[in-house]
């Protein structure tokens, strides 16, 4: 969020032209210290988006191993 932005650790994932990735480049490190480039257009988007499911993956496991725990 915000503040991540503001200390410079978000990670961006970019899709698009090469070229326009390194223009754009020098700007996003302002806000992320971790700036992939993933290939053509709309590959960011599903990097972020197996980033996102392999996190919510991760979580339904830890809810469940507390109410797991929680029960017995």
């Amino acid at each position: 969020g915000v503040g991540a932005a503001r200390a410079g650790n978000l990670t961006f994932m970019v899709g698009g032209v090469e070229q326009e990735f390194n223009a754009a480049k020098e700007l996003l490190t302002c806000m992320g210290s971790n700036v992939v480039y993933c290939g053509g257009v709309g590959t960011g988007q599903a990097a972020k988006i197996c980033n996102n499911m392999l996190l919510a993956i991760s979580m339904i496991g830890t809810a469940e191993a507390m109410n797991l725990g929680i029960r017995l």
